[in-house]
């Protein structure tokens, strides 16, 4: 408990702390280094507290639409469509990405996932895909596999990878942002 705001930490083998905001309640997670002192954790917390308070709001929202609106479950049929959307864009996208990133993934695995868009092991070349992208507006697809493929390049997300997502699509951070508002699907 920070300051009244339940926080679960979990401390990994990881050098930077982060920070996540996971629907459908706002549970406010962060993953810190084993060594960092609790005080560190606790000012990083304190620190950006009217964002965790904001985006918890935002994630209350939605999630309220959801329930209002009769939020779609994931069902084989959605799942079916959503890998067959994914599938049928793919090729395209990566014959004009890889070009231009320079680097190809060695595999594109689609799974549901609750609190990602996409994931990267840059060591195997291995990018998931959360399947919900296969519902969406196929900017976020293009945005998520760029992101995905410039960590084959830059492992994190500090100015190098900045870098190169800016050359890359230079509006990224507004497509991340967009992206961002959507709930993921359960």
């Amino acid at each position: 408990m920070i300051d009244g705001l339940d926080v679960h930490v979990v401390r990994k083998p990881i050098r930077n702390m982060y920070l996540r905001i996971k629907p459908p309640e706002g549970r406010v997670e962060i993953s810190a280094p084993v060594r960092m002192a609790d005080a560190a954790i606790v000012s990083f917390v304190r620190s950006r507290r009217s964002w965790i308070d904001a985006n918890r709001n935002a994630i209350r929202r939605q999630a309220q639409q959801a329930a209002t609106t009769g939020a779609v479950e994931w069902n084989d049929d959605l799942r079916r469509a959503a890998a067959a959307s994914i599938n049928k864009a793919l090729p395209a996208l990566l014959a004009r990405w890889e070009p231009i990133i320079g680097r190809s993934p060695t595999h594109i695995t689609l799974r549901t996932m609750t609190s990602r868009w996409g994931s990267c092991t840059p060591k195997t070349g291995r990018i998931r895909l959360n399947l919900q992208l296969g519902l969406m507006d196929r900017r976020f697809l293009e945005y998520v596999l760029v992101h995905e493929m410039t960590h084959l390049w830059e492992h994190g997300h500090g100015a190098g990878f900045q870098r190169r997502m800016s050359a890359y699509l230079p509006d990224w951070r507004q497509l991340r942002r967009e992206l961002n508002q959507h709930m993921v699907l359960r």
